[in-house]
């Protein structure tokens, strides 16, 4: 065992990552070290779990497998649900085949046990014979990647730790495990090859190699993390919406927001979280306020970067003010004729009120900003007309309706040059 492999407190997997939050986990348990190892450990950090173990019915004898694993789960008192498999599988592959067997038996056994996320005990080890076997089928830079830590229910909580820590582990607690002669299978598995073959002969030529594939796996799969959120963000230029970052998975969601946010420093985790949570969950206008004056905000239902330091534009609109026998412009308003003089542009401030149309109902302009959706970081950036300290109109928003014109009568046609579509449209 190589010193970059050795756990330095057997009583402890160095490495390991605790799923999110504190709900109940069903644990995927073949009963081999991995999975025991993480049944024990998950046990151990106080989390609340339920095993699930799957026969693929696929070699003599398996049905003793489920047999010690239910003794084992029974010594925990840990709740175990199994089943065999009584249909054939999948054409193919036959592991991959009944990967896709097994899966499909967790996710309804997850639902059963009400669990919140399936864990299994995938390694580091599982990341690089992925990442060879991959190779040797020709895969691009997905294929170096390995296997993402989360992916929908499923997380991997060991992705991180090497095979010899967890054998480690269990002789430190005295466990025993099974032994799937699958695994050993050189013959008939490429993976079996890769794992007792390949691996050793290159770890025996160049000690510490597989420790340096694993950091190239984590490097593309940081780099086909920054691919994938690009191309979303390319494809939706006015902002992603909620439905569409809840079929991204997570991972790629995160990586949207630090390209949204840009190339600065001091975007935490918790504040990935935070902002996860508003795009999937949120509101219009509900937002999370980031370091270096940005924030992230639901325009809409999409999700918008904004910069709360940009204050109001450097070149304002200017409004055009002209007598009007009457017309139906959708770019421009008309206000009574008495309210030629006096008209001015302002930006908010505290206090200001409106009877917008159609009611005659007296209103804050921070609750009809809010009802129409504005974002926070653009309200104060947001050109109003006044008449004196009273204000009359916000563009593309609201008119108010004690100083509006009735119908086609003579009246004063108000636009704003440099701002969409004149401002005209209201509600």
């Amino acid at each position: 065992m190589s010193a970059h492999e050795r756990s330095p407190n057997p009583r402890f997997l160095d490495g390991a990552e605790l799923p999110p939050g504190d709900s109940k986990l069903l644990v995927a348990l073949s009963g081999g070290p991995d999975s025991t190892a993480l049944l024990f450990w998950l046990k151990e950090s106080g989390r609340a779990v339920v095993a699930a173990h799957f026969d693929h019915a696929l070699r003599a004898g398996s049905a003793s497998d489920r047999e010690q694993v239910e003794g084992r789960c029974a010594g925990l008192g840990v709740d175990l649900i199994w089943a065999r498999r009584d249909t054939p599988l999948g054409p193919g592959n036959l592991q991959a085949a009944a990967r896709q067997a097994r899966y499909r038996f967790l996710e309804r056994a997850r639902l059963e046990a009400g669990a919140e996320l399936i864990v299994t005990g995938h390694t580091a080890d599982d990341v690089v014979e992925g990442m060879l076997l991959h190779l040797l089928r020709g895969s691009a830079v997905a294929g170096l990647r390995g296997m993402p830590r989360s992916r929908g229910r499923v997380n991997r909580p060991l992705l991180s730790v090497w095979r010899t820590q967890i054998l480690e582990y269990l002789k430190d607690r005295d466990r025993d495990y099974l032994e799937d002669p699958s695994n050993a299978d050189t013959a008939r598995f490429a993976r079996a090859r890769i794992r007792h073959q390949l691996l050793p002969r290159l770890e025996r030529d160049r000690p510490g190699i597989k420790a340096r594939l694993l950091s190239v796996s984590l490097w593309a799969e940081r780099l086909q993390l920054e691919i994938e959120a690009a191309a979303e963000l390319a494809r939706r230029p006015d902002g992603l919406s909620s439905a569409e970052l809840a079929r991204l998975p997570r991972a790629v969601r995160y990586e949207a927001y630090r390209q949204l946010y840009g190339d600065l420093p001091g975007l935490h985790r918790r504040h990935l979280q935070a902002i996860d949570q508003v795009s999937l969950e949120g509101h219009s206008g509900q937002g999370v306020d980031l370091p270096r004056g940005r924030r992230l905000e639901l325009v809409q239902d999409r999700v918008r970067m904004l910069d709360q330091d940009a204050g109001p534009a450097p070149t304002a609109p200017e409004l055009k003010v002209s007598r009007c026998p009457g017309c139906a412009s959708p770019a421009a308003v008309h206000l009574r004729p008495e309210m030629a003089q006096g008209l001015h542009l302002g930006y908010r401030r505290p206090g200001l009120r409106m009877s917008p149309l159609p009611y005659a109902r007296t209103r804050k302009l921070q609750d009809i900003l809010v009802d129409a959706r504005v974002p926070r970081g653009e309200r104060d950036r947001l050109p109003l007309v006044f008449v004196g300290d009273q204000l009359v109109w916000v563009p593309g928003i609201a008119l108010d309706s004690r100083f509006a014109a009735c119908g086609s009568e003579p009246s004063v046609h108000l636009t704003l040059e440099g701002y969409p579509a004149g401002g005209g449209r209201i509600g």
